[in-house]
């Protein structure tokens, strides 16, 4: 198991978090995510061998910048 911070931005609210944390949960290989409104950093603890792009892409696609 690994962990990895991914900056985010576009985020204003406790909904962007909601919005941004179901994105990157759904990636294959997260186990867990804790994203910080406050920091602009979502911590993702996942598998050895995460594909980082993906877990960008799923950001992007969610409206927010990685």
């Amino acid at each position: 198991m690994t962990q990895t911070q991914l900056t985010v931005s576009g985020m204003t609210c406790d909904h962007c978090v909601r919005h941004v944390t179901d994105a990157i949960s759904k990636v294959a290989g997260v186990n867990s995510v804790n994203v910080s409104l406050a920091d602009g950093i979502a911590t993702i603890d996942s598998d050895l061998g995460l594909d980082l792009q993906l877990v960008k892409t799923a950001v992007v696609d969610a409206g927010y910048g990685a």
